[in-house]
């Protein structure tokens, strides 16, 4: 709705909407006058069919608070009813993440993105394209008997990503691919047949899905990235090591999306180069 309304246009639009929320608490006139310390007739010119005045600010906030609504709303300043603080609520959450992923809740985000494109910023290699040996290497420890569980889901977000119609962009900081590549700092330990599979399972999946998969190398002396995935307009996770971070907030989710483009825009290599890259760096895997 539009913020220039002139005195009468707003003083119409706080009677329309004052009577709906009225209507949708069950309050009356005389227990809402109660609830905000007025006089029943202070409510009554406001509802009345010819009212050109607005109450004072005092009692419009009061209102807005008994109610559960916003004084943006009453005013016909905004089309969301909720409150500031219940729109916080609603936009942002906070939930546990296990060691990897086996839960449903990111299976669950990934079908509510269908046919949108998902941004991934991963914390290692992306899940979803390693190997079971790679998984079972890096999980084990953590997970036990449920490292199953964690290969599982890495096959079902692939055999999701193939079918679900997303596309997917993917960018990867390049120290942490020649990291990977060597066997150095987290990979410290992976056996080199492991590290031949992965690249090779890497680039037969990279180059197989493009250019539903896109992955991008960036250079992270440069440009910084926290671990986040952009489930299209819907949603924006991030990654904090026992939690998750998930903001629903359009204007949010769409400055993340284009902090992830300046990754893309900046990217050393383009996502149609990722398989001749990895293929030069396998012969550095000893």
């Amino acid at each position: 709705m539009s913020k220039t309304l002139t005195k009468s246009a707003r003083a119409t639009a706080f009677r329309l909407r004052l009577t709906q929320a009225l209507a949708a608490s069950g309050l009356s006139q005389s227990a809402l006058a109660r609830a905000i310390g007025a006089d029943r007739s202070t409510l009554s010119q406001a509802l009345g069919d010819h009212a050109t005045r607005l109450p004072s600010a005092h009692v419009i906030a009061a209102t807005a608070g008994v109610l559960g609504v916003s004084t943006d709303w009453l005013l016909g300043l905004s089309d969301r009813p909720e409150s500031a603080a219940d729109l916080l609520s609603n936009s942002f959450s906070v939930s546990q993440a296990p060691r990897a992923l086996v839960d449903e809740q990111i299976f669950a985000w990934h079908q509510e993105a269908a046919g949108y494109k998902i941004r991934h910023v991963p914390a290692t290699l992306p899940d979803m394209l390693k190997t079971s040996d790679m998984l079972a290497w890096e999980y084990g420890p953590h997970l036990g008997r449920t490292t199953q569980q964690a290969i599982g889901a890495s096959r079902d977000r692939l055999d999701w990503m193939r079918a679900s119609g997303s596309e997917y962009e993917i960018a990867l900081p390049l120290d942490e691919i020649d990291s990977f590549i060597r066997g150095t700092g987290y990979y410290r330990g992976l056996p080199a047949p492991i590290r031949l599979a992965q690249t090779d399972h890497l680039i037969q999946l990279s180059a197989q899905l493009y250019p539903r998969l896109r992955v991008y190398q960036f250079d992270a002396r440069k440009l910084y990235s926290a671990p986040v995935t952009i489930f299209g307009p819907l949603l924006a996770v991030f990654y904090a090591g026992g939690h998750y971070m998930a903001f629903r907030d359009r204007q949010r989710i769409e400055t993340f999306a284009q902090d992830f483009d300046v990754l893309i825009r900046e990217a050393n290599h383009t996502a149609r180069d990722f398989p001749s890259l990895l293929t030069d760096m396998r012969p550095l895997i000893r």
